[in-house]
């Protein structure tokens, strides 16, 4: 079952229990879909899906660190809950013990004056893309780094 016949099925049961917050959520990651669709001109493959859905969640966590700052807690709780309605849909990422054993692999085909964070992260982001957030990486690699120096 691909991402979107997943996200349409949710979406079905969404209705029946009239729960508006998750219908919404839902119907505007198939929005996200269909205008990927008319982008590229062809269906979204699967890794384009997730991406695009893992592009919804960072949307939500941006807005939530907005709204926070805005002081408007209650569109705080509405962001925040459609943000862990679209990481539900996303396959489990990769914990912080997993990145770093990806990224000490690569750390340890790099010569050493050519270790820091830019030459880093274009090995591991390859291997680790999808299954783990950017942000997570990053964080990893300087610590990695650090631990080198």
């Amino acid at each position: 079952m691909t991402l979107k016949e997943r996200i349409g099925a949710e979406l079905k049961e969404a209705m029946r229990a009239k729960d508006q917050v998750r219908l919404d959520t839902l119907r505007s990651a198939l929005s996200a879909f269909s205008y990927r669709k008319i982008e590229a001109g062809r269906e979204p493959e699967d890794a384009d899906q997730v991406e695009i859905v893992r592009k919804l969640v960072k949307q939500r966590t941006d807005s939530i660190e907005q709204f926070g700052k805005g002081g408007r807690q209650d569109l705080v709780d509405k962001e925040t809950r459609e943000r862990e309605i679209l990481k539900a849909l996303l396959p489990p990422q990769k914990s912080d013990d997993e990145i770093r054993a990806v990224v000490r692999a690569a750390l340890a085909t790099l010569a050493p004056d050519q270790r820091n964070q830019g030459a880093a992260m274009k090995l591991v982001m390859p291997q680790l893309r999808g299954e783990a957030d950017g942000n997570a990486i990053r964080q990893v690699v300087m610590e990695e780094l650090k631990a080198l120096a």
